[in-house]
């Protein structure tokens, strides 16, 4: 009969921090496909985490340098620029970090242009005064006019590029998700965006953005990594430094996922098998070295024997000296006395007054306490000389005889560098769903996809939801796609359809989908999604050339107003409004009027 095994208590997981030191990127050679007779488009998807550009080509690859943030160096003697992955760590230098974005929308050119610059000379253009590449750069849903015209006019009057295509990110995405799945043009689904500074919905309609029903939500990336920061920092104070920003980036990576149901999972939390089953320990690096006030019980214990000791040392001369002074004091008060003795009186009464005494008899009292005190103190010495072989040949130490120090716990000093990361590994992705978590006072996203859903008809509704597509970084965590189809069924009616489908490579297929849409649509004047040179200089920088991934273009009409007729003569004053439905007949100039 085999003996019963007993269940083993699960043993917990140790992470570690990768903490990655990012390499400078190389200096790339203009490919051999980019050397024909027609310029090859330059694909750039202008992130706000990450920047990724390449070649439309049909074996290329897009190269990703994180670049959104430039930084100056303290140490440098001159003022020196940094962009993306010249920065080998971005900790130390982040409160000098500066990006071109404010949220999703570009606003500092001078940085922008900065980026500009490492992408083409890292591609490997080498031609001076211009790039004869076109361009088809990424931006914003519902990118301001005034942001697109700045953008055109860099681009045009600075980089001299023949053609800049505009489109969203997202929209590309999407796009080349249905290409690979051989869907049949036009498309028609909903688009749940999420990235670094923003999360979006937004509504495609037979291949085209409905612009007018798109929505934001404030929340994405970085108020997650924000908020896991900030929970950990308060959990574990003595490690506010260790808990960086990078970190916490790295965890909601590695280690975080998307609860299904939120509140029951919240629950399961609360077994004690369960957390220790489920709970990371990330272990932070320290030194071997102990520092002070954190030891042993041993290293305690024999730092306070050594402590003892040293003590029992100083005693001891301490009680020589003494002796011998009490020794010195007592020889010379007995010579004083042997005067009197000897009968030298005269000397006796003059050593009487310079020991200002008055008496024999008080020196005979002084001549007896100093004789007690060095027998006493000899004894005292003779008893510590017969103790110290015996403590040194029992082999117990001193501290545990005299001073009965109990034992302590070992302190784990490994253990004390660890972060526990349970219920914060659900909590932090929650904020896209649940804003207020953070302080926020917005709609989740969902709630924002039920808002958009009930702008439409019920027909239109059904369509919507049965190509629901999710994209961007921050829709990576495990449990996404689970969630949202969760989050659907609790909005839908009974026994209605629908369809969540996830993005390949959510942080890179907007780029593939940018390159698939160059290569479909080569650049020539007057072709769909190109914006050339000429059209800017005709229809200012403000100007989009509308196509399948780009926002709806509303050029910004100004009303002037008609110039007003000045007359020489005064003129008379204004007659009172009638009513709308009374017609007001007026006699012509060269009557002459009666007034009464």
């Amino acid at each position: 009969m085999a003996a019963p095994t007993h269940a083993k208590p699960p043993v917990c997981q140790i992470f570690t921090f990768n903490d990655p030191k990012t390499s400078p990127d190389p200096f790339y050679e203009l490919p051999a496909a980019c050397l024909s007779q027609s310029p090859v488009p330059i694909v750039i998807d202008n992130g706000s985490f990450q920047t990724r550009a390449g070649w439309a080509v049909p074996s290329g690859t897009a190269s990703s340098p994180p670049g959104a943030g430039l930084d100056s160096p303290r140490l440098a003697a001159r003022s020196e620029t940094q962009i993306g992955n010249d920065i080998p760590s971005l900790e130390p230098l982040r409160w000098l970090l500066k990006s071109q974005f404010d949220r999703n929308v570009v606003v500092n050119f001078e940085i922008q242009e900065l980026i500009f610059d490492y992408v083409f000379s890292h591609l490997g253009i080498a031609s001076e005064g211009s790039v004869d590449h076109p361009l088809v750069l990424t931006e914003a849903p519902g990118n301001p006019l005034h942001c697109r015209q700045m953008m055109s006019e860099l681009l045009f009057e600075c980089y001299r590029v023949p053609f800049v295509s505009y489109g969203i990110d997202s929209l590309y995405s999407f796009n080349h998700h249905n290409l690979q799945r051989n869907a049949v043009a036009p498309h028609t689904g909903i688009v749940l965006s999420s990235g670094y500074n923003c999360s979006h919905v937004l509504p495609v309609i037979n291949g085209r953005l409905d612009a007018v029903n798109c929505k934001r939500v404030n929340i994405a990336g970085s108020q997650a990594a924000a908020y896991l920061q900030r929970l950990l920092q308060l959990k574990y104070p003595g490690h506010v430094a260790a808990i960086t920003l990078s970190r916490m980036e790295e965890l909601l990576h590695e280690h975080s996922y998307t609860a299904v149901d939120y509140q029951q999972e919240l629950e399961k939390w609360r077994s004690p098998e369960f957390y220790e089953r489920e709970v990371h320990r990330i272990q932070l690096p320290f030194s071997g070295k102990v520092p002070g006030g954190v030891v042993s019980v041993e290293e305690r214990q024999e730092r306070k024997a050594q402590q003892l000791r040293r003590l029992q040392e100083i005693n001891a001369r301490r009680r020589e000296e003494k002796l011998h002074q009490d020794q010195e004091r007592l020889d010379r008060l007995l010579a004083v006395q042997e005067l009197l003795e000897d009968g030298l009186l005269e000397q006796f009464h003059k050593s009487l007054v310079e020991l200002n005494m008055d008496s024999a008899q008080e020196l005979q009292s002084y001549i007896h306490k100093l004789q007690l005190c060095v027998e006493q103190g000899r004894q005292r010495l003779q008893v510590l000389e017969l103790e110290q072989p015996i403590d040194e040949g029992d082999g117990k130490s001193p501290v545990s005889v005299s001073c009965g120090v109990a034992l302590q716990p070992v302190f784990n000093l490994a253990e004390y560098h660890q972060l526990f990361v349970g219920t914060e590994r659900l909590r932090c992705p929650e904020v896209v769903f649940q804003p207020s978590l953070t302080g926020e006072d917005q709609m989740g996203l969902m709630e924002t996809l039920q808002y958009v859903l009930d702008r439409y008809s019920a027909e239109q509704q059904e369509t919507l939801v049965s190509n629901v597509f999710l994209t961007g970084g921050n829709m990576l965590y495990p449990g996404m796609k689970q969630r949202v189809e969760r989050e659907l069924l609790a909005i839908r009616p009974f026994q209605s359809h629908f369809k969540v489908s996830m993005a390949a490579r959510p942080s890179l297929d907007a780029w593939y989908g940018a390159r698939d849409w160059a290569l479909q649509h080569p650049a020539a004047p007057g072709t769909e999604g190109w914006v050339s040179r000429q059209d800017y200089e005709e229809k200012g920088g403000e100007y989009l050339s509308e196509h399948c991934a780009s926002n709806l273009f509303v050029p910004l009409k100004i009303v002037k107003p008609a110039p007003s007729v000045r007359s020489s003569e005064p003129s008379a004053p204004a007659a009172p409004q009638q009513p709308a439905s009374v017609a007001t007949v007026t006699a012509p100039s060269d009557v002459p009027m009666v007034t009464s």
